[in-house]
């Protein structure tokens, strides 16, 4: 009889005994690497997830109307509790919100996205003011503070829910993403990185996260932080 451990290595990863040793579940670890069909998907449900607390830094409402003359986007780089602490640091981010998107499981929850059975990516919304920064400054930053290259991971942090995304609400924004991509890819070539996985693509869902994932590294400072750049520059 196989027994399942969990065991806290940075995020969650399934073990089990047998025979007394302690072994990876391999299994599960490819399933996880395997984006699921949408008739395979978890079937989800109707009620939003429930928050309460203001932004911790910009002290308004998650779920704000777009103020006039700022943009939104949704941007995935491994771990959202890292990548939302870059993003918020950023001159002219007027609010940040941690989420799952881009799958096909309404109002998922953590554990469900973990699963790999919803498609979602661990989503940052981003919020930002035109006239105090821009999409190109904030695709640098995205670029450069993780490796895009990775597929289905970002670093320790294994499975869909951690690939690299940007998923964009206008046309602009989903053309000057698509140029980025291309210009990165052949900075990172020249270093010897393989091809670009970043999923570039208009916005389809967006769901927020559980109350105790927003703003994560503010609540729990020296929580986990798996961001970790190619050290390639991206000049755009």
């Amino acid at each position: 009889m196989q027994e399942h451990l969990v065991v806290p290595l940075f995020r969650p990863v399934v073990l089990f005994l047998l025979n007394g040793v302690l072994v990876m579940d391999w299994f599960s670890i490819r399933k996880k690497h395997t984006l699921v069909s949408p008739d395979a998907a978890l079937t989800g449900r109707e009620q939003e997830m429930q928050l309460v607390e203001p932004h911790r830094l910009f002290g308004c409402e998650l779920r704000r109307p777009l103020p006039a003359g700022e943009q939104r986007l949704y941007l995935g780089m491994g771990c959202f509790w890292g990548a939302e602490r870059r993003l918020w640091q950023q001159p002219g981010v007027t609010l940040t919100a941690v989420g799952y998107g881009g799958g096909f499981t309404p109002n998922a929850t953590y554990e469900e996205v973990c699963s790999g059975q919803t498609g979602h990516v661990e989503l940052v919304l981003v919020d930002f003011d035109s006239a105090r920064t821009s999409l190109q400054a904030l695709l640098k930053v995205f670029w450069e503070a993780h490796d895009p290259t990775q597929g289905m991971r970002q670093g320790n942090d294994l499975g869909t829910q951690y690939r690299s995304a940007i998923y964009t609400t206008t046309e602009q924004q989903l053309e000057i993403a698509l140029a980025s991509k291309v210009q990165y890819e052949a900075k990172l070539a020249e270093q010897g990185f393989g091809m670009i996985t970043t999923e570039v693509a208009p916005a389809s869902n967006f769901y927020f996260a559980e109350e105790y994932h927003q703003q994560y590294l503010d609540k729990n400072p020296n929580g986990y932080c798996g961001l970790r750049g190619t050290g390639v520059s991206c000049a755009i």
